[in-house]
């Protein structure tokens, strides 16, 4: 059988801020990573290791001072703002662990957001924002703002906006960071129902070893270098 083919390539990936000034910093360095079509991958160290440089480079948030990024095939290096911006809105998904939720509009209007800006009917997102809702067990909360639901319930909501448009890749920077350990553990096995039973392939950034454990890989970053790479207990 094939193997899958490879979604993300980063190779010798550096990242530096204030270049030329004396107190220039090397955030990432040399660092090379690869995540096929489907897999779920987690990225874990401790604060300050560069996840979260990391993590801005693969959604496309951010460019690399050095080293060659290619998503699906394409360089991201080469795209334009307006490219970039047309990758992120298109390709990847994002879920944050401060949830980024708007806070004066119900979970299901959240939910069709990114759809607002595909330039999908309104119909149309309506209908596919119930069915996302209803997906990650929120369907029955889907008239609800933001400040009338718990924790998990805006993290679940947040998933199903990262799902709207149907994206390649899932990205969650800490998605459990701010929930307690039993509703972490629910929005894990969403992020599990979603790479295995719809297929998409999911990057989560976290802090959290228990957390890691549960994907197929495991990639660890320390003072901005991958200094180890192994399977999870999923794979």
């Amino acid at each position: 059988m094939a193997k899958p083919l490879e979604i993300i390539k980063l190779n010798n990936i550096c990242k530096r801020y204030f270049i030329d000034m004396p107190n220039e910093i090397e955030v990432l360095h040399d660092v090379c990573v690869t995540v096929r079509e489907g897999e779920l991958v987690s990225i874990v160290g401790e604060s300050g290791s560069g996840k979260s440089t990391l993590m801005n480079i693969i959604g496309a948030l951010d460019r690399p001072t050095e080293g060659a990024y290619s998503f699906g095939g394409v360089d991201v290096d080469g795209l334009t703002q307006n490219e970039l911006s047309q990758l992120r809105k298109e390709r990847i998904g994002f879920v944050f662990q401060t949830f980024n939720l708007i806070g004066r509009i119900s979970a299901r209007a959240n939910v069709e957001m990114p759809m607002a800006y595909a330039s999908v009917s309104r119909r149309d997102r309506a209908e596919r924002a119930e069915r996302l809702l209803e997906l990650v067990g929120m369907g029955d909360r889907a008239k609800h703002k933001p400040n009338e639901l718990s924790g998990g319930q805006k993290q679940r909501t947040a998933i199903a906006r990262a799902m709207a448009n149907d994206p390649d890749i899932i990205l969650a920077d800490e998605p459990t960071g701010a929930l307690d350990s039993e509703t972490g553990q629910l929005v894990m096995g969403i992020f599990k129902d979603l790479n295995r039973s719809h297929g998409k392939t999911v990057i989560i950034v976290t802090h959290s070893i228990a957390l890691a454990e549960q994907t197929d890989r495991i990639i660890t970053l320390k003072d901005g270098k991958v200094v180890s790479e192994r399977e999870g207990s999923r794979a």
